[in-house]
């Protein structure tokens, strides 16, 4: 909420670089920690700090590009998914098995009151992390962080060029009839969209364990086909949105979520059919959300506080809809949760996305 706001008073540029450098800066920080509070207030920054990171490049495509930048906006999720998929590999190898080296060598059971309130009052503020190769990956990710936040810095330095100071003013008079409407189904759209998404993805490995019966390294398998096509789509749609529209792109996506989750309900159980529908179920929901943002900017200009109000839905979906169907889940063991979920959310965006595209174009309509 607040990035949204910063975006339309401070400059694009230099609101981008400081949110790099503090995530730059809070990377270096976090594994010297020694306490649970410090380390409480840090990841905190740097969340709010990454999140008008993600705010601000969706931001920037549309003031440069406005309604022109849908291979722009595709070319910069599709470096989201790229991160998510690199990163807990670089973590894995960096972390390696010394984690559950450690983990056996710890007691079961340590008094509550005696060892755990004396030792935390005692603990240092900081300290050099217990584990070097675990440091070396958060300083890997940092420095790669500081490289990126010099770039916005030198742009802010940068004179701005022409065509910079008047695309805005030129797309300042779009404005749809339903705009806040339209920003409010947007809200809803993303909110379920991205909820299901990230649901599939953190339960898809206990789902295929527990309930389909399958081994952990078919099911780790099961997992990284769904984000690995789900990458791979991301890439494959900055040349699809050149000859594509935002829209034919939401609705091709709608129905390849709808039609896999349906797929995945029917056949819960048969691992040939999981594989499958995993497969088509992550390449479909890969195009939604730049497609989303990019199809918006069509019928009506996007500001900060706009796209930081759809941003927040997608964040609240992202945060609340996996931790109901956990709970859900553990209360009903028997039942695939998890895919109705799939299924319910795909459902509801198939149906919101024509009203939204009605609602976009009724001014059209009438003229």
């Amino acid at each position: 909420m607040i990035g949204g706001v910063l975006f339309d008073c401070m400059n694009h540029f230099l609101l981008l670089g400081l949110s790099l450098l503090t995530t730059a800066v809070g990377l270096y920080l976090i594994p010297f920690y020694k306490r649970a509070v410090l380390l409480i207030i840090m990841m905190s920054v740097y969340g709010a700090s990454g999140s008008i990171v993600g705010i601000g490049g969706n931001v920037l495509i549309l003031a440069i590009w406005g309604d022109k930048g849908a291979p722009h906006m595709q070319a910069l999720h599709f470096s989201f998914a790229l991160g998510a998929f690199l990163a807990p590999i670089l973590a894995k190898l960096a972390v390696g098995t010394s984690v559950s080296a450690e983990n056996h060598t710890e007691p079961a059971f340590q008094p509550p009151a005696t060892n755990g309130s004396s030792e935390a009052d005692s603990a240092p503020l900081f300290g050099l992390p217990d584990d070097m190769n675990l440091f070396l990956a958060y300083a890997f990710v940092g420095t790669y962080m500081f490289i990126v936040s010099l770039f916005p810095f030198a742009l802010f330095f940068k004179k701005s060029s022409r065509q910079e100071k008047s695309k805005p003013s030129a797309q300042e008079w779009r404005r749809a009839e339903y705009h806040k409407t339209l920003l409010c189904l947007l809200f809803l759209f993303f909110f379920f969209y991205v909820g299901a998404e990230v649901t599939y993805g953190s339960y898809v490995f206990s789902f295929a364990t527990t309930y389909a019966g399958m081994e952990e390294r078919e099911a780790a398998g099961l997992n990284s086909i769904f984000w690995g096509t789900f990458a791979a789509c991301r890439g494959l749609a900055i040349f699809f949105a050149a000859c594509l529209q935002p829209g034919t792109m939401i609705v091709l996506s709608n129905i390849g979520s709808l039609a896999s989750s349906l797929f995945l309900v029917l056949f819960d159980k048969s691992p040939l059919c999981l594989w499958i529908a995993t497969s088509v179920y992550g390449a479909s929901m890969a195009t939604t959300f730049p497609s989303g943002v990019s199809w918006i900017e069509q019928y009506t200009t996007i500001s900060g506080k706009s796209a930081a109000f759809f941003v927040i839905g997608a964040a609240l979906g992202e945060m609340a809809i996996p931790a109901v169907i956990g709970i859900v889940e553990g209360q009903y063991p028997d039942l695939p949760i998890v895919l109705y979920t799939c299924l319910g959310s795909a459902i509801f965006t198939a149906v919101i996305f024509p009203v939204l595209y009605k609602l976009a174009t009724l001014p059209l309509d009438r003229q």
